[in-house]
């Protein structure tokens, strides 16, 4: 089947200040999140200036995969649109309309399955092209990242530097909360234990945990655990020295990473007398855009179900 583009879809962030609070009433809109979370994570955001880092990261990301289907092919123009920020997702689907664009792939930079990182961008997607009417073109997301040996050897390679020498460390591989609900509905949690047990294997790390991060529902709201802050807790008591924390979830070195790990989880380790390193995630690894580029060479995706990944109760 034809295409004629590819359009990198993501979260969004802000880039100064003045953006935050806008910023988070986009993301928060319909959600039950306390205020004072809010208050919090806005907090994490003004702390670095009020900038994101992920809009840098896709521009990044982007530049590597112009480089790489410039040389290697399919030549595609690549477009890019926000859920939550500029430039958003509706105005990247109006100027491939205006561009003549008729068929495209979509890169969700979410590399593994749930309502969050799969319904609800095939959700905003819809919306767009609904927005931009008959002249939008048909958009097919490519498959999640995570099954493919490109992720697999760009974290392995992370994992691998993190180590370092000397004693072993306890490795936790860490990705987002989300509400058991949600997680009841899709192969989330599946999936990341899957990647991290081929992760682990390539790096040559016989035991490891995973853990979660960045919760942001109420308290009464069961969302999967252990918190990586309390995991480190119970490491702690049980002998561990050293722990190498590897955010597989996040492909990208965004603010629940720069924050929520390498602020919070370290001073958590620090204050347990543990060593802590953060492995990379796999951002512009080489495999990783080899393997996006792969998947766009591939053949026409089928798509998801129409009921796949709910949002959970």
């Amino acid at each position: 089947m034809s295409r004629d583009a590819l359009l990198v879809v993501s979260f969004g962030g802000p880039e100064k200040p003045e953006d935050v609070t806008p910023f988070l009433q986009n993301v928060l809109r319909g959600r039950n999140v306390p205020p004072e979370r809010a208050a919090q994570v806005a907090q994490h955001y003004l702390r670095f200036g009020g900038r994101s880092p992920l809009n840098d990261q896709n521009r990044a990301l982007i530049a590597a995969l112009r480089a790489e289907l410039d040389t290697h092919g399919p030549r595609l123009p690549i477009y890019w649109g926000n859920r939550n920020w500029s430039p958003f997702l509706a105005d990247a689907v109006a100027q491939m309309a205006s561009d003549g664009v008729t068929r495209a792939f979509a890169f969700i930079t979410s590399a593994f399955n749930s309502y969050s990182g799969c319904r609800q961008y095939l959700e905003d997607i819809a919306r767009a092209r609904a927005e931009v009417g008959e002249r939008a073109p048909v958009i097919q997301r490519l498959p999640v990242i995570c099954h493919h040996p490109g992720y697999v050897r760009a974290c392995a390679d992370g994992l691998r530097a993190a180590l370092g020498e000397g004693e072993a460390p306890a490795v936790v591989f860490t990705a987002h909360s989300i509400p058991v609900s949600m997680a009841r509905g899709c192969a989330y949690e599946a999936q990341l234990r899957e990647t991290a047990g081929h992760v682990a294997g390539a790096a040559g790390v016989p035991d490891w945990t995973l853990a979660f991060q960045s919760r942001s529902g109420p308290a009464s709201q069961p969302w999967l655990e252990p918190d990586i802050n309390d995991h480190l807790r119970r490491l702690a008591p049980e002998g561990a020295r050293r722990v190498v924390v590897v955010p597989i979830g996040f492909l990208s070195d965004h603010m629940e990473v720069v924050y929520d790990l390498d602020m919070e989880a370290r001073a958590t380790a620090h204050a347990l007398g543990l060593d802590f390193t953060r492995a990379p995630t796999a951002g512009t690894h080489p495999a990783l855009i080899t393997a996006i580029r792969e998947q766009l060479s591939g053949p026409w995706p089928a798509g998801c179900q129409a009921d796949c990944c709910p949002a959970g109760a």
